[in-house]
């Protein structure tokens, strides 16, 4: 199927003029990131349509051969880098004509759409513009905003199309903690926790760093009672976020296998078969580090365990409570990076699912 870019002109492809009408060559200027960002697109399998309104085109105060002009200038300089377009749609009705091809409308691509099928999952439209979102919802297809209106950047635009990140956002409220926990599996931005604990904190921004994911944790907990609920519900919580990021699991390596620190190290084994199982062994010389129990250290680890569907083994060695509780939280999380990785759609099993 055909993965298709549909792309608004003026905000997206080229700036919108200051002053001077979008006809004008002396005002085309590029959009920043516009060229790595459509080569990241070719490189990836994409065809680029072009779908633009353009009202008054050839009316008497915008001329239609001026236009052409600059537009022949603009689809030179992308050509100069390896980039052509698909088809080039342009819209010269004004709104007040009710036409059916001015967008939202999809009349200027329900021809190129229907003629082979199209793979409405992958496939987005790119714009500066409301009508732009809309046109992709009538389309089917997912749509991004550029610009000051939107949230949406290329970088952004390419992350989530190309990159296809692994994302999830889970919240859990009960009577004793209120939690929110978002994860982008293939995103190394710093991970943030903020849950009132903090050696608990600083245990979950490692898993995020270590980890190779993006993390960002906020919990609300009943500590005037003690630390408990705020441990295992953040457990359950991020071990939820990270088995929906994973999906369906196609890709990735499943396994993740040590990590000394100073006098102490950790032995760490996961598997992301499916099946929650913990073995944790480790005898740590002290009750506490900071506000966090070390009797919680196991529990947090079970947790997680039985919400992302993982066997996890842990076999701790060491001196200090610190680093032993430290090494386990960065080992671990080096044994989820490697299992996380995704390399190609094949699901390691032979079972048919995970």
């Amino acid at each position: 199927m055909r993965r298709i870019l549909f792309l608004d002109r003026g905000g997206t492809l080229v700036a919108e003029p200051k002053g001077g009408p979008m006809d004008a060559l002396d005002n085309l200027q590029l959009v920043p990131g516009v060229i790595q960002a459509l080569l990241r697109f070719k490189a990836a399998g994409y065809q680029f349509v072009i779908v633009t309104n353009q009202g008054g085109l050839g009316g008497p105060t915008f001329s239609r051969e001026a236009f052409e002009r600059a537009d022949k200038f603009m689809l030179a300089q992308f050509a100069s880098q390896g980039i052509r377009f698909a088809a080039n749609f342009v819209c010269p009705h004004l709104p007040e004509a009710g036409c059916a091809c001015r967008k939202p409308g999809i009349g200027l691509v329900r021809d190129f759409v229907n003629a082979e099928p199209l793979d409405r999952e992958r496939s987005a439209m790119v714009g500066d513009r409301d009508v732009d979102v809309e046109l992709a919802r009538n389309l089917g297809i997912q749509g991004f905003q550029l610009g000051s209106a939107g949230a949406a950047t290329w970088d952004e635009v390419v992350h989530a199309l190309v990159d296809r990140p692994r994302t999830a956002t889970v919240t859990r409220k009960t009577k004793e903690t209120d939690i929110r926990v978002s994860v982008d599996l293939d995103s190394e931005a710093e991970p943030r926790a903020k849950t009132g604990l903090g050696f608990f904190d600083h245990m979950l921004e490692q898993l995020g760093k270590h980890g190779g994911f993006k993390l960002d944790v906020e919990c609300q907990g009943d500590l005037q009672i003690d630390e408990h609920h705020t441990v295992e519900d953040v457990a359950l919580a991020l071990g939820q976020a990270l088995r929906e990021a994973l999906g369906d699991k196609r890709g990735i390596q499943r396994y993740g296998f040590l990590l000394p620190m100073d006098e102490a190290d950790a032995e760490v084994s996961i598997d992301l078969g499916g099946r929650p199982f913990l073995v944790f062994e480790a005898a740590f010389p002290r009750d506490r580090v900071g506000e966090l129990p070390t009797e919680l250290v196991p529990h947090f680890f079970r947790s997680l365990a039985e919400t992302l569907g993982a066997a996890i083994h842990v076999r701790v060695r060491g001196e200090n409570a610190h680093h032993m509780v430290e090494v386990t939280f960065k080992a671990v999380a080096r044994s989820l990076r490697h299992a996380f990785i995704r390399r190609g759609d094949e699901l390691p099993t032979t079972k048919g699912q995970l």
